[in-house]
């Protein structure tokens, strides 16, 4: 398999040369050749199969042969060494649980894949040290800093928004230590985004660092989001055969939507999608004008949203050749206030006693609002992250405590170890005096 840059000024390159670049040397984001839908043998066994042997025949063609059919195969089984529950809260809505990981958020399927995708290669090129840049606004980083902990040849930098993360992600990003450094920005995550574009880019880097990042622009952490997907349908399809499923999809970068949109061309009988954001509504106002039009992005109480320039908009655009009304056809999208968030979480706990975190309101409104004019479907919400990642917000809007996981107590007492930095110029100083 090839992946050739969106922008198209520059060679197409082999899946581990993306994985370590990252991004294109034209900026542009990587893209497949081809995505070939899945064979009919796949889905006579479909219902049958296990999560492993599914997650391997789905990503198998976009790896191809460089990695071996074994090695591949122990990659996936401990990227999904935990569980994707979808929960039930009445005939027709459902909940998929994507927070069982070890940082308790859906990242860490794409962030433990790539890590484990990385490792290999650095076993067999062992000269080529790798560091892994990446912007967050919120839970990317910390699945990113557990995924890579320890990973021989990879260090970590992490750039998030001063202020703009809960405080819980922001201790896990910053007490990770070993090959894991944490640098909060002031500014948005647009601005820190921004920063690790500049960084591939910047040629008088490259003699200090080999670059590449583990946010959603990279192969190997967008595509792998595919998964839970076929896991969701896979059990829908066992209860409820002949029913349209709808997946409702909290959306901020767009990678994770993206990667289930990949997921339906490989064959996946998923009938609609609803791409849920918050107040940043960049992709909403597209879908209703045509016109993408970014803007600065506003915090919200669903920060890992907070993107006012979603970068995986130009894999969707390339999935349905720019045609607005083929995208249409398969996706809707919804913006939602903080007040309608709040009102959501209140609204699914009383109803269902189920606790929701922000961005898994988020996504509970999108497929209501899609359901009040579609009621013969069977809708899946995506719960992104565990409801302790904001016990804040959680816990001032539904007057509840919420209990503290293992996976969380334990970063509780350890000590934040960050750097600051206002510009590009001091991230550059940062990674040439830290070589």
């Amino acid at each position: 398999m090839k992946f050739f840059s969106l922008n198209n000024n520059t060679p197409p390159v082999n899946f581990e040369k993306a994985v370590r670049l990252g991004l294109a040397p034209d900026r542009g984001l990587f893209f497949p050749e081809s995505i070939e839908p899945l064979p009919d043998t796949f889905w006579d066994d479909f219902l049958k199969m296990s999560k492993e042997d599914i997650a391997f025949e789905v990503i198998s063609q976009f790896v191809g042969d460089e990695i071996p059919e074994s090695d591949l195969k122990k990659i996936v089984a401990e990227t999904l060494c935990f569980e994707f529950p979808l929960v039930h809260l009445n005939d027709n809505v459902a909940s998929l649980e994507l927070f069982h990981g070890p940082t308790m958020a859906f990242k860490d399927v794409g962030g433990r894949f790539m890590a484990r995708c990385l490792g290999h290669f650095n076993k067999a090129n062992k000269d080529k040290k790798v560091t892994v840049l990446v912007a967050t606004s919120g839970d990317t980083g910390g699945a990113v800093a557990s995924g890579f902990k320890g990973i021989p040849g990879v260090e970590v930098v992490i750039l998030y928004p001063k202020g703009k993360v809960s405080a819980i992600q922001e201790l896990q990003l910053t007490t990770q230590g070993d090959n894991i450094t944490a640098i909060e920005v002031e500014g948005t995550f647009d601005d820190c985004q921004d920063m690790v574009k500049t960084a591939f880019l910047d040629e008088t880097l490259k003699p200090f660092r080999n670059l590449t990042s583990a946010n959603s622009i990279n192969v190997a952490r967008w595509l792998p989001q595919a998964f839970y997907y076929f896991f969701a349908v896979q059990e829908l399809m066992k209860k409820r055969n002949s029913t349209p499923f709808v997946f409702s999809v909290p959306s901020g970068n767009f990678g994770n939507i993206c990667a289930g949109l990949v997921a339906h061309k490989l064959g996946l009988p998923i009938a609609h999608f609803v791409a849920s954001t918050n107040i940043n509504d960049t992709f909403p106002r597209y879908m209703d004008a045509g016109v993408f039009t970014p803007k600065p992005s506003t915090q919200t109480i669903s920060n890992a949203m907070d993107v006012g320039n979603p970068s995986n908009f130009e894999r969707i655009q390339k999935l349905f050749n720019s045609d607005l009304f083929k995208l249409k056809t398969i996706c809707t999208a919804y913006s939602f206030t903080d007040k309608e968030t709040r009102s959501a979480m209140t609204e699914v706990y009383k109803n269902f006693g189920y606790i929701t975190d922000p961005h898994g309101a988020v996504g509970y409104l999108g497929l209501k609002k899609y359901m009040d004019s579609q009621p013969d479907v069977q809708g899946v919400f995506l719960e992104t992250a565990h409801p302790v990642k904001f016990l804040d917000v959680v816990e001032s809007t539904l007057k509840k405590k919420v209990d503290i996981p293992e996976q969380i107590q334990v970063i509780m007492d350890k000590k934040p170890v960050k750097k600051s930095i206002k510009s590009y110029e001091n991230l550059k100083s940062v990674l040439i005096s830290a070589h």
